[in-house]
C-alpha cells in the first residue's frame, strides 16, 4: 500500500485568498493552478484546498449546498480537472475539504427535509420534539455560542445545528447517509482527488438518546468553560470510530491508497490517538492541543513527548502550526518576533511525520488588520476583538505592487491585503536569508537526509529554554527558546540549516552554542 502521505510537506491554501485570475476580487482554482510554479519550487508534496464546493457561503464554504460540484465563483468542474493534472504533472497531491457533519440549510436534502414530517430526507438530519413547556429537547449548545437548536414552525420539530442555524447538523445513523457519503468519496476519488481533510471529524456520531451534557467545572477545556458545558454527548462518539474504519477501507482500495486527516478538536492526546485506530481509521488526525498550546519549548516538547509515545504503531503524526481557524504562528505563537518564527519553522519541519503549512507561513506572514466594517466572517463579527478569523484568511502576497501579484491592480479584494512591502514572495525570492528561502531549505533538507523523513525522534539532553532532539542517528535539531545564549553539549557534526543562515555549514566540535532565539539542524557525525 503506497502511503504517501507519510512525512510529507502537505500545504493549505485558502482559495478565495490565493490567487484571482479573473480580476472580480477572489481568489479561485484557476489563479491556484497559476501559483503552482511556486509550491513545486517550494517543495510542497501536497495542496489541501478549503472548501471548493457550492455553498451560501454563510460560513464561507462550511456550510455546503452540493457535494458533487465546485462554487461558481470559484470555477468550474473543468477548472479542478485542469488543477489537478497540472498538479500531479509537478508531482503535488490535491486533497479537498469535506463538510460530512452538517450541510447548507439551502441544501436540496434539508429543503425536502423541512418540508413535511414523512420527506424523502427528513431522517437525514437531526430532528426532536420539543420538551413539554415548548423548549430544546436538550441543553446542547453550539460550538459558535447559543442553542444548539432551532424551531421549525412548518413541521413543529426542532433540528440541531453544532454551529450556525444555517448549518443542519446531518444523522449519521441514517444508513441513508452513509451510503450517500461512500459516493461521495468515490466520486472525487475517480476524478482523481487524492484524499480530503474532513471538518470537525469528532463531532459527526451524536448521542443517540440526545442525553444532556454536564456542566463544564473549572478544570475542564477553556472552550467548554466558555461554553458552560462538556460536549460530552454531541462530540467525540465511540461510534463515530465505525465511520472511519469504513472510509478507509474506501481509500485503501485505490492505488495509490487516499489520504484522510481530520480535524480532530479533542482537548487531549488520549483521545486524538484513537482515531487513528490501529492505523484503519483516519490516515492523519491533525493535533489541536500542540496547535493551540503556548509557545513555550518545554509544554511543546512534552506534547510531542506524549504523541510519540501514544500513537499506534506504524501511525504517523501530523504538525501544523497555522489554519484559517486560527492565528497565525508568527502573530500567535512568535508574538512578531521575526526569531522565533525563523525557530517554529525549524521546528515543524523536523518534527517526526507529516507537516501542514498555511498559506504565507512560507513567508512567515503575520496577521492582517482587518477593520471591523471590512470583516465578512460571522464567527469573527459576532465575537471580535476575542476571535477574529478574518485576520488570517487575507490575500497572498505575490509581490509588494498595487494589487499584491493576487489580482489586477485597483481592484478590491474582497478581504485587505496586510502590509505586503514587508512581506511578500517576489522580496523574499531575492533574499537568501529570508523565512522563505529557510524553508524551502528545510524542506529540500527532508528530503535529502533520509533521518528527517524516517528517523525516530528521541529527547536529547538540554537545559533551561531549550529543545533538542534527534531523528534516527544522523540528526540533532535544537532550539533555544531563552534571551540569552546556550550551549548543547556533546555534540560532533556540522551545522546544515541554521536560523542565522550564516552559520549554515558551520562545523560543530564538541558542544553547539545557539544565540537567543536561534534554531540549527546538525548533521551528526555517525561515529561519534
Amino acid at each position: 500500500m503506497n502511503e504517501w502521505w507519510r512525512d510529507a510537506v502537505c500545504y493549505q491554501i485558502y482559495p478565495r485568498s490565493y490567487g484571482d485570475s479573473n480580476s472580480d476580487g477572489i481568489g479561485d482554482l484557476r489563479g491556484i493552478t497559476a501559483h503552482l510554479s511556486h509550491l513545486a519550487w517550494l517543495g510542497v508534496e501536497c495542496i489541501w484546498l478549503s472548501p471548493t464546493f457550492p455553498s451560501p457561503n454563510l460560513d464561507w464554504g462550511y456550510d455546503v449546498a452540493d457535494y458533487y460540484d465546485v462554487h461558481p465563483e470559484l470555477g468550474t468542474l473543468n477548472d479542478l480537472d485542469a488543477l489537478v493534472a497540472e498538479a500531479h504533472g509537478r508531482d503535488i497531491r490535491v486533497v479537498l475539504d469535506l463538510v460530512p457533519n452538517h450541510t447548507s440549510a439551502a441544501h436540496p436534502w434539508f429543503e425536502d427535509a423541512r418540508s413535511s414530517l414523512t420527506a424523502e430526507h427528513r431522517d437525514w438530519y437531526v430532528w426532536a420534539d420539543p420538551k413539554p413547556n415548548g423548549s430544546a429537547p436538550n441543553n446542547w449548545t453550539s460550538s459558535f455560542m447559543g442553542p444548539a437548536w432551532t424551531f421549525d414552525e412548518r413541521t413543529g420539530q426542532y433540528f440541531l445545528h453544532n454551529f450556525l442555524p444555517s448549518q443542519p447538523e446531518l444523522n449519521w445513523w441514517n444508513p441513508d447517509v452513509r451510503a450517500e457519503f461512500d459516493r461521495i468519496l468515490r466520486f472525487w476519488f475517480d476524478r482523481g482527488i487524492d484524499g480530503f481533510r474532513i471538518d470537525v471529524a469528532h463531532m459527526v456520531i451524536k448521542d443517540r438518546e440526545l442525553r444532556d451534557n454536564p456542566p463544564a467545572t473549572p478544570s475542564d477545556f477553556l472552550l467548554d468553560q466558555f461554553r458552560g458545558q462538556v460536549p460530552l454527548y454531541n462530540s467525540n462518539r465511540p461510534e463515530v470510530h465505525d465511520v472511519y474504519r469504513n472510509w478507509r477501507s474506501i481509500a485503501d482500495s485505490y492505488e495509490p491508497s487516499r489520504m484522510l486527516v481530520g480535524e480532530t478538536f479533542v482537548n487531549d492526546l488520549e483521545q486524538l490517538v484513537a482515531y487513528y485506530g490501529k492505523n484503519d481509521e483516519l490516515s492523519l488526525a491533525f493535533n489541536i492541543p500542540f496547535l493551540t498550546a503556548p509557545y513555550a519549548l518545554n509544554t511543546l516538547r512534552k506534547m510531542v513527548e506524549r504523541t510519540e509515545e501514544l500513537l499506534p504503531a506504524d501511525c504517523c503524526p501530523v504538525w501544523t502550526g497555522s489554519n484559517h481557524d486560527m492565528s497565525r504562528f508568527p502573530t500567535r505563537w512568535a508574538a512578531g518576533d521575526p526569531a522565533r518564527a525563523r525557530c517554529a519553522l525549524v521546528m515543524l519541519l523536523t518534527l517526526r511525520g507529516t507537516v501542514f503549512f498555511y498559506y504565507g507561513d512560507e513567508l512567515a506572514m503575520p496577521d492582517t488588520d482587518v477593520p471591523l466594517d471590512r470583516l465578512v466572517d460571522p464567527v469573527s463579527i459576532e465575537y471580535q476583538p476575542v476571535l477574529n478569523r478574518d485576520a488570517a484568511r487575507t490575500p497572498m502576497p505575490w509581490n509588494g505592487a498595487d494589487g499584491a501579484g493576487f489580482t489586477e491592480p485597483g481592484v478590491e479584494p474582497w478581504l485587505p491585503f496586510g502590509n505586503v512591502s514587508a512581506c511578500n514572495v517576489a522580496d523574499q525570492r531575492d533574499d537568501p536569508n529570508s523565512p522563505l528561502h529557510l524553508t524551502r531549505g528545510l524542506v529540500a533538507l527532508r528530503r535529502e537526509l533520509s533521518d528527517l523523513r524516517e528517523g525516530a525522534y528521541a529527547t536529547y539532553t538540554a537545559v533551561g529554554e531549550v529543545w533538542a532532539w534527534t531523528r534516527g542517528d544522523g540528526v540533532l535539531i535544537a532550539i533555544n527558546g531563552s534571551d540569552t545564549e546556550a550551549t548543547i553539549a556533546d555534540v560532533r557534526g556540522a551545522i546544515r540549516i541554521c536560523t542565522n543562515r550564516a552559520r549554515d555549514n558551520e562545523p560543530v566540535a564538541g558542544e553547539l552554542r545557539l544565540a537567543p532565539n536561534e534554531a540549527a539542524v546538525v548533521e551528526l557525525e555517525l561515529d561519534h
